[in-house]
């Protein structure tokens, strides 16, 4: 996901193959993700000549915010939950927070 967030626009298998060299990933492995990842419904692919160029479905930013609301829905106690997680941001990011509750 790293590699098609970071792209400019969608990318074939061979080019996420491409951005993750250090890992020495094979076509067919990277191939399998991209397949894994759009039937989770995270990518989408559409045809460019005889390869495929995958894209995310949503931005980096989009996808940690559905992570958070999905583990929120699954605390038997939403308001602990929320506190708990409060208690340990940063100042900083507090102070983010406040604002855009504005």
């Amino acid at each position: 996901m790293d590699a098609l967030w970071s792209a400019s626009g969608p990318l074939t298998a061979r080019e996420v193959q491409q951005a993750l060299s250090d890992r020495e990933l094979a076509t067919t492995t990277v191939l399998t993700v991209l397949g894994r990842l759009e039937r989770k419904g995270l990518v989408t692919r559409s045809k460019s000549g005889r390869a495929h160029r995958y894209r995310p479905t949503a931005s980096r930013e989009e996808h940690i915010a559905e992570l958070m609301r999905d583990v929120l829905d699954g605390a038997p106690d939403r308001s602990a939950a929320l506190a708990s997680f409060l208690g340990s941001v940063p100042p900083g990011d507090r102070q983010t927070l406040r604002d855009l509750l504005r």
